[in-house]
């Protein structure tokens, strides 16, 4: 076995506005530390999230090569995010889960199955069935202090 050892590939995880990446932190130095010019990320990241509503909180995984080369994948939104803007309120609930806590928002079924079939889109979650994802979605807003209606 050699001495010096192969260098591995990184993974940098950010949460960058759909169609707004720009070379300030937090992309310019997370790459920048890596050997990435951010302006290449951000050119390629604004191109492939065109289609998606500008501003939107995109997660993206970016894999980095020993070479300093990268690809990336884009996720869909958080679900707190698709909850939110679904109830039409700025924050959750800061009691949420406690008996007689106010409730900061409504969503009816309908909402719940949309914002599960948008999370479904996610490689890790296509293995489930889209009921499953709903009951998530449900759990999140509970968490949130929203409220489910039929």
């Amino acid at each position: 076995m050699s001495k010096v050892a192969a260098a591995a590939a990184q993974t940098v995880r950010l949460v960058v506005p759909a169609g707004k990446a720009t070379a300030s932190p937090p992309i310019g130095p997370a790459l920048g530390a890596r050997g990435v010019k951010s302006m290449d990320f951000c050119k390629e990241f604004n191109a492939r999230t065109s289609h998606i509503t500008p501003g939107t909180p995109t997660p993206v995984f970016i894999t980095i090569q020993p070479d300093r080369t990268f690809t990336f994948v884009t996720k869909t939104p958080p679900t707190s995010w698709l909850i939110r803007q679904a109830a039409g309120i700025e924050t959750g609930s800061g009691e949420a889960g406690k008996i007689g806590a106010s409730v900061a928002g409504t969503l009816s079924l309908k909402h719940v199955y949309e914002i599960a079939r948008v999370k479904h889109q996610d490689e890790h979650l296509r293995h489930l069935e889209l009921e499953a994802v709903a009951r998530s979605v449900v759990g999140s807003c509970k968490s949130a202090g929203v409220a489910v209606v039929p």
